[in-house]
């Protein structure tokens, strides 16, 4: 007997009615539908225009009609699929990570543009999915990534990245920081550091009330660890290698100023995507 279930287009129409009607913050209801449908039809998205009449089965349209009542209750889609694109990769995600986000991938782009394509060393502090640190090895073969976190877990997941994207060059090790590094030193380091102010209303919209605050906050206005890496980066620096840190927008001048105390020259911030300063950098010019 046929199943009465919807075809693609016309699940795709419920379920932006459905998500437009929660009125997330934050929320791309016709993009979100489109990701959950293509995870639970196994399929890329070019496949949802292409066959717009195909009818799902059942178990699909469950499945589907499932992930969308969980996304208007909030819950992040890529904690309903375990997975999040960023850069080239298709990455696990975890409720004990930050879910990637595409502004990170200017501090890709900065990292990426300070170096020729030669052998190097790199730092990833507080890896999280591994996002940063997959990235840089996925455009540079020839560097020896890096990367560290402090929770197993999260050492884990980040490794289970690094398999399912095929990247082997990439070292992951349990580290609060620099503490499991010893005297190693780096041409590079990079991080996505906890930034926002403990009380920030940010915390309280869209997916971010799904997000580890052990991921997001820091205490002294979101700064301290911003400030713990810059004062101890030094001493994990090569002769003109380089410091790289995503911060929240409004602290690209406290970060500056934090790197210049620190010894660093050539300091600077670039811009994410809405214009926003979101990545700070200084080169760090060995003392005689």
């Amino acid at each position: 007997m046929q199943t009465n279930t919807p075809t693609i287009s016309e699940a795709l129409r419920w379920a932006r009615d459905r998500l437009e009607q929660a009125e997330l913050a934050f929320a791309d209801p016709a993009t979100d539908s489109k990701v959950l449908l293509c995870h639970c039809l196994q399929c890329a998205p070019a496949y949802l225009h292409t066959w717009p009449d195909r009818r799902l089965e059942l178990s699909q349209w469950q499945a589907f009609e499932n992930l969308v009542v969980q996304r208007g209750q909030g819950i992040p889609v890529a904690h309903l699929t375990c997975e999040r694109g960023f850069w080239n990769l298709s990455l696990k995600v975890s409720p004990k990570t930050l879910i990637p986000r595409s502004d990170t991938e200017v501090l890709v782009e900065k990292a990426l543009s300070l170096f020729e394509n030669v052998p190097m060393d790199v730092l990833d502090l507080g890896t999280g999915t591994g996002a940063i640190a997959l990235a840089l090895a996925s455009e540079r073969s020839n560097w020896r990534v890096t990367a560290t976190d402090y929770d197993e877990d999260i050492v884990a997941l980040a490794r289970e990245n690094a398999q399912h994207n095929g990247i082997d060059h990439v070292t992951l090790l349990k580290s609060h920081w620099f503490e499991a590094l010893a005297d190693r030193r780096f041409s590079l380091i990079v991080s996505n550091p906890p930034y926002v102010e403990q009380d920030s209303a940010s915390l309280k919209e869209g997916d971010v009330r799904f997000e580890p605050l052990s991921a997001l906050v820091a205490p002294e206005q979101g700064m301290a660890d911003l400030l713990h890496i810059i004062s101890h980066a030094g001493k994990y620096l090569l002769d003109s290698g380089y410091l790289v840190l995503e911060h929240g927008f409004e602290q690209a001048e406290k970060v500056q100023r934090a790197l210049n105390d620190h010894g660093f020259t050539d300091v600077g911030s670039v811009k994410d995507y809405a214009g926003l300063d979101r990545v700070s950098f200084g080169k760090w010019l060995k003392k005689m």
